[in-house]
């Protein structure tokens, strides 16, 4: 049984009666069933858009698909509800916000398609409405001089939109049974069916700012987009992806990142205009003392090594412990690396800002083995090679008791 779809009729329906006229459960779950209904103006996902939901009586409407030109609307039982039955009258709920969701992005995103076609010949070749951002892919195919589409051509096309949105141009759906008579309306992409056609135009039949085949749901007016706004572009399988939004999407989008750069400038004393050059002369700040830091640390080490030689030229056991202030275990690290595969005795760099030791040798010593052997004894882990290996621990007497354990057992 087709389905009267009053979607088509008028796309503002929030509300109406309608006969529920088949019922299917779910095979896989006792709480959804399938129901169709003689009139809906529940949406089906297609085109690119997702669907409607709402309510049809007391159950809740999850998901629409449309097949052989019957709606199916698949409902969830709460809790306690009996299975719906068919030939009852049911009253019928749109969720609105969703639709003027669908409906503001859906128009957003025609005209910004129209657009980038009248500007650089860009032809829409895949559309898709996420969660975060809708996408368009755009293929350069009717102006051969156009060879790419920048960032800054992609804005001018957003300002383009957006004076169409300004406008308030009219948004008008025309319905065609054939491709002859579709095909006199200024197309800006070539049709794909041949009968049942619908053609959506913005603004008027002969300055069209849009004009394509589309099923999706639409606003009566340019101006209820609100507005669109581009978020990048990026090569995509020759073509450019354009990323952006369209209505409140697009105003939630500029509402949240405007209270981040708030935030982070006030964090600077700045205002939000002067905060990139305030920014700037931060981050050369902190590479200067990055920089700055770079060579006492290097310095430091130096002193150390000096100090760990002096040792190392009068040390007559099998291991040495050698306890370094303030260096994290990375760097302490960066320091056994002077003496991996070098020095006769194992040494053990104590880090005692992380309470890690570093176990370095010339290879006599397997450092790996030793610490996956004994680090485990005092609640410690870590691993490494012959010449190298970190074993870490949660505190300084555990870290003690293992360096302990290996000058004994290398004795």
């Amino acid at each position: 049984m087709n389905t009267t779809k009053l979607y088509q009729e008028d796309v503002y329906l929030r509300e109406w009666q309608a006969e529920i006229t088949s019922v299917l459960a779910n095979e896989n779950d006792n709480n959804l069933f399938t129901l169709t209904l003689d009139r809906t103006a529940f949406f089906p996902e297609g085109g690119g858009q997702s669907c409607d939901i709402g309510s049809i009586g007391d159950y809740e409407v999850i998901d629409v698909q449309e097949a052989d030109d019957t709606v199916l609307h698949t409902v969830r039982l709460m809790s306690g509800q009996l299975p719906p039955a068919a030939e009852v009258s049911a009253k019928c709920t749109l969720n609105w916000e969703r639709r003027f969701d669908n409906m503001q992005r859906h128009c957003g995103e025609h005209i910004l398609s129209g657009i980038f076609f009248d500007m650089f010949g860009g032809v829409n070749r895949g559309f898709h409405m996420g969660q975060d951002y809708m996408t368009i892919d755009i293929s350069l195919e009717a102006k051969p001089e156009v060879t790419q589409i920048t960032y800054e051509m992609a804005l001018e096309a957003e300002l383009g939109a957006n004076k169409v949105i300004w406008s308030d141009a009219p948004v008008t759906v025309l319905r065609f049974d054939n491709r002859e008579d579709a095909e006199k309306m200024p197309l800006r992409k070539a049709l794909a069916f041949d009968e049942d056609i619908s053609i959506v135009c913005v603004g008027s039949v002969e300055n069209a700012a849009d004009c394509v085949a589309c099923c999706g749901t639409h606003p009566s007016t340019a101006g209820q987009v609100g507005l669109v706004k581009i978020y990048k572009v990026e090569n995509y399988k020759g073509m450019f992806r354009i990323y952006f939004e369209a209505g409140a999407r697009a105003l939630k989008d500029y509402d949240t990142k405007h209270n981040i750069l708030s935030e982070l400038s006030a964090g600077y004393s700045s205002s939000i205009e002067d905060f990139p050059d305030k920014l700037r002369a931060q981050e050369e700040k902190l590479a200067a003392a990055k920089n700055e830091l770079f060579h006492i640390k290097k310095a430091f080490i130096d002193s150390h090594c000096s100090r760990l030689d002096e040792l190392l030229d009068s040390c007559t056991a099998n291991a040495l412990v050698y306890k370094v202030p303030l260096l994290s275990l990375d760097d302490t690290f960066n320091m056994g690396k002077r003496y991996m595969n070098s020095c006769k005795p194992l040494i053990l760099l104590y880090s005692e800002k992380d309470t890690s030791y570093i176990l370095v040798s010339d290879g006599s010593a397997d450092c790996g083995r030793l610490v996956k052997e004994y680090a485990s004894f005092y609640n410690g882990k870590g691993g490494g090679n012959k010449v190298s290996a970190r074993a870490i621990f949660s505190s300084s007497k555990d870290a003690d008791l293992f360096a302990d354990l290996i000058c004994k057992h290398l004795k």
